[in-house]
């Protein structure tokens, strides 16, 4: 991970001071690491344990990790006014329940407290301080209907309630109701804070190279990370909106909340991409497309001979993905705002403007391919009818915030002119 990464995940949750509840179960191993995140990426951690709780993790640890006092108890005197429940949560950004036990997940539902725990979530100005429950419990326990009444319950209050996971559990049993691993927490933790510019939007992104078969072992594609493009389609998430990523062949982890399709050549990305466009508002092209493929496909791998010299090979210029779905009628009439990518060797903003008008997108994003395949930072140009905007070198996440942002800005702008 490079220094700018590193900087940018600790700039994440930088002032945020939270709240993180743990409740009775074997996940409470998790929440150790958990609190270890949350402060490499900038925030406070305040931990209130419940009485079963302390059965898995001891307080010990967790007030180790988080280099606060940690509480367990309604009763606890250390308080002044003897009000633990009322004073945590007042300067809290957030309530963090991870794990959130069926127990205390049945609490929250009816209103109960009966321990600190949750008698904090009850007392906790609703309105300032939100609730993010990281469910946790054995498979059976999950899919109960009282259970899944409680947590539909939970969620018309007010509180948010992440997913689970699928796999092995502590008990020997394989299903549903792991609580997510600490780092896919703190993704949502993050995503939360992040301002909702794209709510009810769906963005479809490209990302990654694309590889054009010339025998069954031989190729031609490009040095495409595919970074840049997963980070827009976590930026574009974490914005609010639904996002599908069509991704090359790429070994990246997929965002969490995105749903990605896997393609491997440029006319299987342009089929995916015809067929998702239909249903996005927004389309991000970051994809390093080949602009050719050999004619046609050997069946077997070609074998040197005794000549020395190469095979001929002949090529066809592929589709231009981008110029397809911009000259469609959705992306000609503005229902689809395109943004298109150009990573170019040389004469960058020459190149890019070009681009922009032949591609006949509002917004190109151009950047210097060789300077960034395969990095975990970045600088860009945005170009538009109205000039050039420079995006000084950064982590490619905080590029695609400033970028999402700026999409969602001209969207803005567009509907507030059609009213008008």
């Amino acid at each position: 991970m490079t220094g700018s990464v590193t900087l940018q995940r600790m700039k994440d949750l930088a002032g945020k001071h939270i709240v993180l509840g743990l409740s009775g179960g074997i996940a409470c191993y998790k929440s150790a690491e958990l609190c270890r995140l949350l402060i490499k990426a900038g925030a406070t951690v305040q931990v209130v344990m419940s009485a079963a709780a302390e059965q898995f993790m001891t307080p010990v640890t967790m007030q180790a990790l988080s280099q606060r006092t940690v509480y367990g108890s309604q009763w606890d005197s250390r308080e002044p006014n003897n009000m633990a429940h009322i004073n945590l949560t007042r300067q809290a950004d957030l309530c963090l329940l991870a794990p959130a036990s069926a127990d205390v997940i049945a609490k929250l539902a009816q209103g109960r407290a009966d321990d600190l725990l949750s008698l904090m979530c009850l007392a906790r100005p609703i309105e300032h301080v939100p609730l993010l429950i990281a469910p946790a419990m054995n498979k059976e326990m999950w899919q109960h209907p009282a259970t899944q009444r409680n947590l539909v319950q939970v969620a018309l209050d007010g509180a948010q309630v992440l997913s689970v996971g699928c796999g092995e559990q502590a008990c020997g049993e394989t299903g549903d109701g792991r609580m997510l691993e600490p780092a896919e927490i703190l993704d949502e933790v993050i995503a939360f804070f992040q301002p909702k510019l794209l709510r009810g939007q769906h963005v479809l992104v490209t990302a990654g190279p694309t590889f054009e078969a010339i025998d069954p072992v031989r190729g031609i594609t490009n040095l495409s990370s595919g970074k840049m493009g997963f980070a827009i389609a976590r930026a574009a998430r974490e914005a609010g909106a639904d996002v599908t990523l069509v991704a090359g062949p790429v070994s990246l982890p997929t965002p969490r909340g995105v749903v990605r399709v896997n393609v491997k050549s440029a006319l299987n990305m342009l089929e995916e991409v015809v067929d998702k466009a239909q249903n996005a508002t927004v389309f991000v092209a970051t994809s390093a497309v080949a602009d050719w493929r050999p004619a046609s496909m050997l069946d077997r791998k070609i074998k040197k001979d005794a000549t020395g010299l190469p095979p001929t090979l002949h090529f066809v210029e592929n589709p231009d993905i981008l110029a397809t779905v911009a000259q469609s009628e959705r992306g000609h009439s503005g229902a689809l705002f395109c943004v298109g990518f150009a990573a170019e060797s040389h004469d960058l903003l020459a190149n890019a403007q070009a681009k922009r008008l032949r591609k006949g997108v509002p917004l190109l994003v151009g950047n210097i391919g060789p300077d960034t395949f395969g990095q975990d930072d970045n600088a860009l140009v945005l170009i538009d009818e109205t000039g050039v905007r420079e995006l000084s070198r950064d982590s490619k996440l905080s590029l695609a915030r400033k970028l999402i942002a700026t999409i969602a800005q001209k969207i803005s702008v567009g509907d507030q002119n059609d009213e008008n």
